[in-house]
């Protein structure tokens, strides 16, 4: 008998997105079983209190670069296509409606980022739309997570890198995996290429020349025909 398909859902803005991003993708993707995993850049970021640098159009293509060498990862433009906030509820039911079960569905988030969950647009509700799969993230490992939230504890199962796939129980559970993924931020991305370094080994290759090409983040692009760089054309 065949199991149901698990997809993965990674949100974020990724301005841009980089090797971080990647890695907790595999490590997920390896320790549940996941079968694809959806790449979702926001629209607009309800946390940030500026907008992401690069446009939507931008951000989405670096997403489909970043995605394209393997065949597990998936670009999705399922916030772009909404107008407002890129509230985590929002989506997760927008997904339901394109036919994924909330037992199929596995959000991917950082363990810094779950320990507010309290904050979070319809919690506790919200933890019903999905399991979460938290993964551990510099100064937080994902561990510690039942000693900060209590109340949340009985539905946490910690997973280690030897761990059998779960089984899906009816009710959705939050994942805890203690791993390590490189400490690369977007925000030192973007300082990287405003200072004309290199972005070797901070994104993949593609993302690199295509952030220089287009001159984002300040890198200085490739010249255009009339003087202007690419960046600047589109921009």
């Amino acid at each position: 008998m065949t199991r149901p398909r698990r997809t993965g859902v990674l949100g974020g803005t990724f301005d841009p997105i980089h090797v971080g991003h990647l890695a907790v993708a595999d490590q997920a993707c390896r320790a549940l079983d996941l079968d694809e995993i959806l790449i979702i850049p926001s629209l607009t970021p309800p946390h940030r209190a500026s907008g992401p640098a690069a446009s939507p159009f931008h951000r989405f293509a670096m997403v489909a670069l970043a995605a394209a060498p393997d065949a597990c990862l998936l670009a999705s433009d399922a916030e772009l296509q909404r107008a407002g906030p890129s509230y985590t509820a929002d989506t997760l039911r927008r997904l339901q409606a394109l036919g994924y079960p909330p037992g199929q569905l596995f959000f991917l988030t950082g363990a810094d980022a779950f320990a507010e969950i309290a904050t979070w647009r319809e919690y506790p509700g919200v933890l019903s739309l999905a399991h979460f799969v938290v993964l551990s993230r510099p100064g937080i490992a994902a561990s510690s997570l039942p000693a900060r939230l209590p109340d949340l504890a009985p539905r946490m199962r910690l997973r280690g890198p030897s761990s059998p796939p779960p089984a899906m129980d009816i009710e959705t559970s939050v994942f805890l995996l203690d791993c390590q993924t490189p400490a690369v931020s977007s925000t030192q991305v973007r300082a990287c290429a405003r200072a004309g370094r290199t972005l070797a080994g901070l994104v993949p290759p593609d993302v690199d020349t295509y952030i220089c090409r287009h001159g984002l983040y300040g890198a200085p692009g490739e010249p255009a025909p009339g003087g202007a760089t690419l960046g600047q054309q589109l921009a």
